[in-house]
């Protein structure tokens, strides 16, 4: 016997259940992981006043949607990961992928300031490309978790984007 998977809108993932835990009931999607981002990068932009924010901007590592809610301490972290799980094949992919560039693009910051003699002298750089590159990264992943963008429209667009974007 098999057991059916959770759907979206029944059982413990209603709508109702869903909105009162701060998960988009039609995306399955929880904004709290989008806190593990926009810690970093509160950090990143204080770097040119404070370098000695280089350590905890080092200590940030990708954690993906359900490593995050695993280790947070989000009230409803078990219901936000089968959520996640019952979300749209599109819109989980779609969130994956923005989450791959945003990772790139913050460990691209940590590597430039790990090979720097000078993190005073980089941090203007980094804090400026932080604000260029990884936050209208997060804007499209928190589109996403609200459902206001198409996921086949961000894969092909967005995404490719913002990846030619950190290359060019």
């Amino acid at each position: 016997m098999t057991l059916a998977e959770p759907t979206l809108g029944e059982g413990h993932l209603s709508a109702d259940r869903l909105a009162a835990a701060n998960i988009n009931p039609r995306t399955g999607l929880a904004t709290d992981y989008l806190n593990h981002f926009n810690e970093v990068v509160m950090l990143l932009e204080m770097l040119p006043d404070m370098p000695d924010c280089a350590e905890d901007v080092l200590d940030w590592q990708p954690l993906s949607y359900e490593q995050h809610f695993e280790a947070s301490n989000f009230a409803e972290k078990h219901l936000a990961v089968d959520a996640f799980r019952a979300a749209p094949a599109a819109v989980r992919k779609a969130l994956k992928d923005v989450v791959a560039t945003l990772d790139t693009a913050v460990c691209e910051k940590q590597g430039r300031l790990r090979e720097s003699d000078d993190i005073a002298a980089i941090a203007p750089v980094i804090a400026r490309q932080t604000v260029e590159e990884v936050k209208p990264l997060i804007a499209t992943a928190s589109a996403i978790i609200h459902g206001h963008l198409d996921p086949a429209s961000v894969a092909e667009t967005d995404s490719q984007a913002s990846i030619d974007a950190l290359f060019a």
